[in-house]
Parts: C-alpha cells; sequence; structure tokens
C-alpha cells in the first residue's frame, strides 16, 4: 500500500513540473530518469507513458530471456520488457528487489502494448542538468540516442522508444 502512495505521490510531483514546465514555454528537451541493473537512461517524456508499480507478470514461454511476459495494466494485458535484459545484461532480481521496481508503459501513440521493468525511477531531467554530451557509438543499437553526463560524473544513456518500438528485434520476442 505505501508503494502505491509514493508512487502516486511521485507521478503527482512529476505532472506538476511538467505542466510548469509548458506554462512557462520552455522548450528544452525533458526526460525521465530511471535506473536498470546499475545503467542509467533518459527515457523522453512525450515517448512514455503511464507508470506502475511492480505486478505480478504471467511468463509466456518459447520468448526471449528479455521478455518477462504480460501483466494486467489498468484491464489491458501488457507485455513486461526487462531493459536491461534487452541489452544483453542479466541482472538477479529478489521478490523483494522486484517489489520495488515500476513497469513504465510505453506511450499509446508509439502502438504498442509494452511497458519496461526498471529498478528506480530518478526523476525529471533537462539537458540543464548536464554537463557534457557525446552522440551514440557507431556499434550501439539504432535506439541509443546522446549519451549525456552530469555534474557528478555520472553517464546517462537516451533510450528513443520509439525507434525501440520498431526495432525489429524489439518486436521479435519469440526465442
Amino acid at each position: 500500500m505505501a508503494n502505491r502512495e509514493a508512487l502516486r505521490e511521485l507521478q503527482t510531483r512529476l505532472a506538476a513540473r511538467l505542466q510548469a514546465a509548458r506554462g512557462e514555454g520552455s522548450n528544452v528537451s525533458s526526460w525521465l530518469a530511471v535506473e536498470s541493473a546499475g545503467h542509467r537512461f533518459l527515457l523522453p517524456l512525450e515517448q512514455s507513458g503511464e507508470i506502475f508499480s511492480w505486478r505480478g507478470v504471467q511468463p509466456v514461454p518459447y520468448t526471449q530471456p528479455w521478455f518477462l511476459g504480460v501483466a494486467n495494466l489498468r484491464g489491458a494485458l501488457i507485455g513486461v520488457v526487462d531493459v536491461a535484459g534487452l541489452l544483453g545484461e542479466t541482472p538477479a532480481r529478489s521478490e523483494a528487489a522486484l517489489a520495488e521496481s515500476s513497469l513504465l508503459a510505453l506511450n499509446a501513440a508509439l502502438d504498442v502494448n509494452v511497458a519496461l521493468l526498471v529498478d528506480r525511477l530518478a526523476g525529471l531531467r533537462g539537458t540543464e542538468a548536464f554537463v557534457a554530451s557525446e552522440p551514440p557509438a557507431e556499434d550501439a543499437p539504432p535506439f541509443f540516442g546522446t549519451s549525456y553526463q552530469d555534474a557528478h560524473g555520472a553517464r546517462w544513456q537516451e533510450l528513443n522508444l520509439q525507434t525501440l518500438s520498431q526495432d525489429p528485434a524489439f518486436l521479435s520476442i519469440s526465442a
């Protein structure tokens, strides 16, 4: 119950900050910052959807290891993808760790019923939060955007969710 209240409070704060940024006429890029298996990611707000607390996921046989299964989110069956697993990581997550994680649905405009499993929500970020940036490496996945470095030296990788949602490897969940 406390997790739901904390998540609801976070969503309320994020919505208020978004509204304030729009009211100021600000055109800076805005991302939802998340962490997964020790990696930091920036997800474009306009491509992100609703945030849910962890729910039990029904496994689907004969799928990729990064496709965790399906979850019932607001009455719709949504596929759940482990971001870290998609990138080749194999994080071991306990039930306690999963209980602290979140599911971030992709925006309905992207036309895929998918939610991403993330370990931690780190709030909103704009370009002013970073001191350096560099384009993706040549061998990076096609959905990697710019990589940013914050004032503490932490590296944040932008993920283009629209490109991800159209990536043939992402769409092919069968093992």
